[in-house]
């Protein structure tokens, strides 16, 4: 399944991977309704396709997203606030069916990451950045606030003391910076971002993936749950691992001394 290639996301599902695509890059990926619009659609099939097993989140050209199309917002004057209610109308679906997908989800990023840039990165599972990134929330120097999800993913994954920094001050961050912080998962060198992210979603697409995403589930229920709570859900859980082909092919090989060989993605 691809998209056409003038379309504002492109997905293209192959080997279990879906490749989600934000495709204008002459404006930076600046998301505008059409694009918010597109993205929605394309999260709704790939939550809908049984085939994948994992998805990998990029943006066409030299940089990742720069946010909010502020030059699209300047034209519609005093109807700003009502277009910007049906813009995120469009765009919190697929941020919601980003956070929803059992499956990994694994953002490539490079160049720049603003406002609703950085709520995309914050729903992916893992992320990997270019060492030449530079991240910035951006929303409150326009007299703007945090949207896309971030007031909720950028505490969980650097703190709320981190994430009242980035909101209220829009200080950047750049790659190695976010890597410390936990917004990011490993920063490579610029051009080696598409080899290693390529690498990775080949790596999960071939793992177990009843396994992964009861992994996934486990740590996201945990957040809050008690104790007790969650260890009933991993005891439960790995019963049915346990249970399983995969599971057992696992062990199997572990024994054998030799490479597991996974339900393969169809």
């Amino acid at each position: 399944m691809t998209e056409p290639s003038a379309a504002p996301v492109l997905l293209d599902v192959r080997a279990g991977v879906a490749r989600l695509t934000l495709n204008r890059p002459d404006v930076a990926n600046a998301i505008d309704l059409d694009l918010a619009r597109a993205l929605a659609a394309a999260t709704r099939r790939v939550r809908a396709d049984p085939a994948v097993r994992v998805v990998l989140l990029t943006g066409a050209g030299s940089r990742f997203c720069a946010g909010g199309d502020v030059r699209g917002f300047a034209g519609v004057g005093d109807r700003l606030g009502d277009h910007l209610g049906e813009l995120l109308g469009a765009l919190h679906p697929a941020i919601a069916d980003l956070g929803a997908l059992e499956v990994p989800v694994v953002a490539a990023v490079q160049g720049s990451a603003a406002g609703a840039g950085i709520s995309l990165l914050a729903a992916a599972d893992l992320v990997v950045a270019a060492e030449r990134t530079r991240f910035v929330l951006a929303y409150t120097s326009l007299g703007l606030v945090p949207d896309g999800g971030s007031t909720w993913s950028l505490p969980r994954a650097v703190g709320l003391r981190r994430a009242l920094e980035l909101a209220l001050t829009n200080r950047p961050l750049d790659a190695s910076e976010a890597l410390a912080w936990g917004l990011v998962t490993r920063v490579v060198p610029d051009d080696e971002l598409s080899d290693e992210a390529e690498r990775l979603v080949t790596e999960l697409a071939a793992g177990p993936p009843a396994a992964l995403a009861a992994a996934k589930r486990l740590l996201k229920s945990g957040l809050g749950s008690s104790l007790d709570e969650q260890l009933t859900r991993e005891a439960a859980a790995m019963v049915v691992a346990g249970n399983s082909v995969d599971g057992q092919e696992g062990v199997a090989a572990f024994v054998e001394k030799r490479r597991a060989r996974f339900s393969p993605p169809t």
